[in-house]
């Protein structure tokens, strides 16, 4: 089966959120003797392509409105991935040094097209088209609805949407960018009076997924609008956990890490992580490590850090090391409370790969109070680190934590995003770090704990083929 990923970001090369990472990984899973998951993606104007070479292997021109474009296909010269993957280069629209911006409508839609218009000149077409988030969301109607990709109407096509409060909204003066369709079937683009690239795929997909079953089921109650849409399209609906690639987040081989551990040497391991930690940041050493490594939005809750920060470390009993960026306002407050910390409070404003593995290898908790969380792979990474989650029970962080108190539980839990129950948790992952017989116990037995990619790659392969 030729399976064909369309994605406005993969890593390595360019990594805003857990998109990345899934596209990143997925395809590297589903390559076998059977299947071969290739990617396209948009070619910015960062370090990865500024490192390395590239060469075209199409050229042609889009139409987009009145406008139209030069594009290029680009495969990399030199060290490849492991899958194949396509850069589609429209210099004057994708070609920045950001993933995205204010006003992406015409950079996607032009991205969508020329993706298609390429797929058009192969000799064998796909056997399954995968479309993810709103940035892909119009290819689903524009494979069904656009007289110009008539010839891929019998061809599935799969929608994944890994956070359905972001949808792509735009206007319906707008709609002239999209190639020419049976104008009597516009509705399909509508959502709330606006076009609504998530809603459309929605609706023209033949099959719709999200990265946790229980990011499905919740979406019917709280998607950003979409609710009475999802539930009514929820029979071609289905929610499969993300997963996280063993062969990038392997506490054994990890390079970025001060020392490499299994769970046999998780003591000296995680002991010599955290001492550097401590070291670079001025922490504590004996107190327990809590920290946080994400955008700092809403949807994680960090709105709330200040507040419960501040409480936290009143008592003296706890560390907290924060990597992140996101809201300005948030950011100043993080900073603030250096000062009156110093020793047991530190924080890194933006975002550095080595320092997040670090973290993830040197920490004793991980805090993930989220409002939204459709997957979450954090808390995958903090378990294959021996790292125990502090999480608010809810997505994918639902179907991936279980907390102490109950049978073979090995988290800790809450059930709202609030100061007083984030406050709370980390009470309680204080007296659990006192305890080192259950605490040690419970860092072995979550490194045993199998979130990669094998399972869920193979649903998606059986999904593929239940439509085919």
């Amino acid at each position: 089966m030729n399976i064909i990923h369309i994605s406005a970001e993969c890593y390595p090369v360019a990594k805003v959120g857990g998109l990345a990472d899934v596209v990143g990984a997925l395809p590297k899973y589903q390559n076998n003797s059977n299947n071969r998951a290739q990617v396209i993606m948009p070619f910015y104007d960062n370090k990865f392509t500024q490192n390395n070479t590239f060469s075209s292997v199409f050229e042609s021109e889009l139409i987009l409105g009145e406008d139209t474009y030069n594009f290029n296909i680009l495969v990399l010269k030199d060290k490849p991935l492991d899958f194949d993957i396509f850069f589609v280069d429209v210099p004057l629209l994708l070609f920045k040094d950001y993933v995205y911006s204010f006003d992406d409508t015409s950079r996607f839609l032009a991205f969508q097209i020329a993706a298609l218009d390429w797929l058009l000149t192969w000799h064998d077409f796909p056997d399954v088209i995968h479309c993810h988030d709103h940035h892909t969301g119009l290819i689903p109607f524009m494979l069904q609805e656009s007289y110009k990709y008539e010839v891929f109407r019998n061809i599935p096509n799969i929608l994944t949407i890994h956070n359905a409060q972001y949808q792509g909204w735009f206007s319906h003066n707008k709609v002239n960018l999209i190639p020419p369709f049976n104008f009597n079937n516009v509705g399909l683009l509508d959502w709330g009076g606006q076009i609504n690239p998530l809603a459309a795929a929605i609706k023209c997909a033949w099959s719709v997924t999200t990265v946790s079953p229980s990011y499905m089921e919740e979406l019917k109650s709280n998607a950003n609008g979409l609710e009475h849409l999802l539930s009514a399209e929820s029979a071609k609906c289905t929610g499969i956990l993300n997963g996280i690639d063993w062969k990038v987040w392997n506490t054994e081989t990890d390079t970025y890490i001060k020392k490499q551990y299994t769970e046999g040497s998780i003591s000296a391991g995680k002991k010599a992580n955290k001492k550097y930690l401590c070291d670079t940041f001025n922490l504590d050493i004996d107190k327990p490590l809590f920290a946080f490594i994400g955008r700092l939005v809403g949807e994680k809750g960090s709105d709330l850090f200040p507040e419960a920060f501040k409480n936290s470390l009143e008592k003296g009993n706890a560390n907290i090391l924060l990597l992140g960026s996101g809201n300005d306002a948030v950011e100043a407050e993080l900073e603030k409370l250096k000062a009156p910390y110093k020793g047991i409070y530190n924080a890194f404003i933006g975002y550095d790969e080595t320092l997040s593995h670090i973290i993830y290898a040197g920490a004793d908790f991980l805090l993930m109070p989220s409002r939204v969380e459709p997957c979450g792979l954090n808390q995958m990474y903090s378990l294959r680190y021996g790292t125990i989650p502090i999480v608010r029970s809810i997505g994918g962080l639902k179907d991936t934590v279980t907390d102490i108190a109950e049978k073979g539980g090995f988290g800790i839990c809450h059930k709202n995003t609030d100061v007083l129950e984030i406050n709370e948790a980390i009470d309680r992952a204080v007296e659990l770090y006192k305890n080192k017989t259950i605490f040690n116990k419970i860092r072995k037995q979550i490194m045993k704990i199998d979130h990669s990619w094998d399972a869920s790659a193979q649903e998606y392969i059986t999904l593929y083929e239940s439509i085919n």
